[in-house]
Order: structure tokens, then sequence, then C-alpha cells
């Protein structure tokens, strides 16, 4: 099963859905790119993973154009509609779903300020991402 999540700079929504997904099943190819990849991981986010066990210390931004030419069950969009366009995956796709989430990148001033924005969607997207892992994928290994 290949899964590709998406959003514009891949620093933090895709990131930590990644490692959720990873985390859910260790047989699972699951990638994450963005149209516009930031330089680094966002560090709140991968602050944030690793209070619930998940390193995505090493996951760096990737562009969606390295996975063009690639093949996947689901390319799944992470970006908050309301506020942002989500990219589009012109690859070879089975299934495309979208799963909007806030992006807690906009919240600004010291960790203790901002940490908390950013467990709320790590806790969103590890409730939805569950949710997707439980109703579409585990049936189908």
């Amino acid at each position: 099963m290949r899964i590709l999540i998406l959003c514009t700079g891949n620093s933090c929504r895709s990131q930590m859905a990644e490692g959720f997904m990873k985390s859910f099943d260790s047989r699972l190819e699951v990638h994450s790119a963005g149209t516009n990849p930031a330089k680094h991981a966002n560090p709140f986010a991968v602050a944030a993973m690793n209070e619930v066990g998940i390193d995505i210390s090493h996951n760096y931004p990737k562009s969606v154009d390295l996975f063009l030419s690639d093949s996947f069950d689901y390319v799944i969009t992470v970006c908050d509609n309301a506020k942002e366009t989500c990219p589009v995956f012109f690859g070879k796709v089975k299934n495309r779903l979208h799963m909007g989430f806030e992006d807690p990148a906009e919240a600004k001033g010291s960790f203790e300020e901002v940490i908390p924005d950013y467990r709320k969607v790590r806790d969103e997207i590890r409730e939805g991402f569950h949710a997707f892992y439980v109703d579409h994928v585990k049936p189908q290994i």
C-alpha cells in the first residue's frame, strides 16, 4: 500500500500525518511532499510528535515533483481549504482524499505559547488518520 500526503510546505501537517501512518503499520509505504517545500521540518511539529513517541526529526520537506511518475493507492491533502489552496497531484492515483487541518505554523510567540496549537492539530491528525487507516487501509492489507 503506497500513500502520499500532500500540503504546501511539507514542513508540519503532512510530516505529522506521515509519522502517524508509519506508526500505525510498518508495512505501509508512506511519503509526504509539498508544492512549495520549506527548507526544514517545523521544529514545533517535531517537538509535538516527540511528545507522543514519534520521531520525525530526520524528515525533510520534499517537492511533489519527486513523486509525479509514481503510482499511489491514496493521495491525501491536508491543507485547510478556508485559508490555502491544496496542491493537486497529477500522478497515477487510485484514490484521492482531503482531510483539512488548520496550520499551526500561523501561531506566534514563545514555545510555551505556540506548542498548544501544535498539540491540538497533532491530535486531530492522529484521530483523522487513524480512522482512515482503520476504515480504508487495514481492510485492504
